[in-house]
């Protein structure tokens, strides 16, 4: 899909440019030495872009010592203000870092008064020659626009292009867009809707994929190729971050893969397949355990989707860690991996599904080592959705397929959620999530 090109510091997204990869940085913006070493670590590993959460003006100023401190050593990276709820916040970001990132419906709770707040963000930013992403997500869309179309991938179309709409009646045309989901269906659904609202317009800004709050291991990585894969190989998708809830670093790896395989610079280890009525039966010779396991996402992914087929049989091989051949014919490894496809194409659950973010500097607790204990100790919830969610800005919003949420507070306490509705708040770190099974316990009582 032929898009327009934008500018953003040393690099181009959109207009026909290499796919662009992306990442997070986890640390407080307010800790400079922190982040500045996360970023060079990340700028190490391949990042194209970083962004950087700014929760307020006082963060914008980290911000503009982070930028100083890492030009100073040659890497100019693009960095990237993550911004919620303050204008303010984004139209000082706007004079200091590459890009900003907003949901512009968080200005204000009055639209009209949201429109004024994000224009004049959008003049600030013609003046700096920043780009926007508008960043809209399943879970954050306001009552506005779910009472007009529900919560549904239409209501994110719609609820974008209302912006978009602002953006191009201000001659302004540095933008990206995102609209992303955990639930992969509704992920997919929303970006092709858009992808073809612009097309229609006759104005294609560029788009950044992700599944937001995949979660971790196997699991995180199978659910954001399946997804982020179904699009690129569409021709939709000109940048993206894989939001994995583990260290920053290791989503650059999948990010790439995904980058590299629709750019055309590698191809799957997938041998032979047979589409046997509703089944694909598919051999691979993958060189690793995680080369297959991408390869797998990205081949059937979209099918599952689509509903083309229902189910994937694995054959073949990978190498292991140690340099073993690892046989996959009638392997526990198989179907494992096989379930986790079904699993994160939604087609079925053979355990819970977890939604959990990847942490920013806004996350008050060990949200890794958290997540963690929550999937080990609810392991036999079979089919049940549980979020666990760094932080109050993002979680109530963010998690809105799960039946149960863990969202953190700051200052060590917890609240715990039944559906969008806080069942407890102020629950204590050490007691969460034992309270968090007891009411699970009593629901499923009756």
């Amino acid at each position: 899909m032929k898009t327009l090109e934008v500018k953003i510091g040393n690099r181009a997204v959109g207009g026909g440019n290499p796919i662009l990869v992306q990442t997070m940085c986890n640390t407080r913006t307010s800790d400079i030495e922190a982040s500045v070493a996360q970023c060079i670590g990340l700028y190490e590993a391949g990042a194209e872009m970083i962004r950087l959460t700014a929760p307020s003006v006082n963060d914008v100023k980290a911000l503009a010592e982070i930028r100083r401190r890492l030009r100073e050593r040659g890497i100019e990276t693009p960095l990237v203000a993550d911004i919620h709820f303050s204008p303010e916040t984004a139209v000082a970001a706007a004079a200091t870092v590459e890009k900003v990132r907003i949901n512009p419906g968080n200005f204000h709770r009055d639209h009209a008064k949201a429109c004024e707040h994000f224009s004049r963000l959008v003049s600030v930013c013609r003046v700096h020659g920043t780009a926007i992403r508008i960043g809209l997500n399943h879970g954050s869309l306001g009552e506005r626009i779910t009472n007009l179309y529900g919560n549904t991938p239409e209501a994110m179309k719609e609820a974008a292009m209302e912006w978009i709409d602002l953006c191009t009646a201000n001659g302004f045309y540095n933008v990206v867009v995102s609209l992303k989901a955990s639930n992969t269906i509704v992920m997919v659904e929303a970006y092709r809707l858009l992808a073809k609202a612009m097309e229609e317009k006759g104005t294609v800004f560029p788009l950044h994929l992700g599944v937001t709050e995949a979660g971790n291991g196997d699991s995180g990585r199978i659910k954001s190729a399946a997804g982020i894969s179904a699009l690129l190989s569409e021709g939709i998708g000109d940048t993206v971050r894989v939001s994995l809830t583990e260290a920053p670093a290791n989503e650059i790896p999948v990010a790439r893969y995904l980058a590299d395989r629709y750019d055309g610079k590698l191809h799957s280890s997938m041998s032979a397949v047979e589409i046997r009525g509703k089944k694909a039966v598919a051999t691979y010779h993958a060189p690793s355990r995680e080369r297959f396991m991408l390869d797998m996402a990205c081949d059937f992914g979209k099918m599952l989707l689509d509903r083309k087929i229902d189910d994937v049989e694995l054959h073949g091989s990978y190498i292991g860690a140690n340099g073993e051949t690892v046989v996959l014919d009638g392997s526990r490894d198989a179907e494992y991996f096989a379930d986790e496809l079904l699993q994160a194409t939604r087609r079925k659950f053979y355990r819970p599904e977890y939604v959990a973010c990847p942490g920013c500097g806004r996350t008050m607790y060990n949200l890794e080592e958290t997540f963690e204990e929550v999937k080990r100790r609810t392991a036999h919830l079979k089919g049940m959705v549980i979020a666990v969610m760094g932080c109050i800005v993002n979680g109530p919003g963010e998690m809105a397929d799960a039946d149960w949420g863990y969202v953190g507070e700051g200052n060590r306490r917890v609240t715990i959620y039944r559906k969008k509705t806080p069942v407890l708040k102020h629950v204590p770190e050490s007691e969460a999530i034992d309270r968090l099974l007891e009411l699970i316990e009593e629901s499923e009582q009756g």
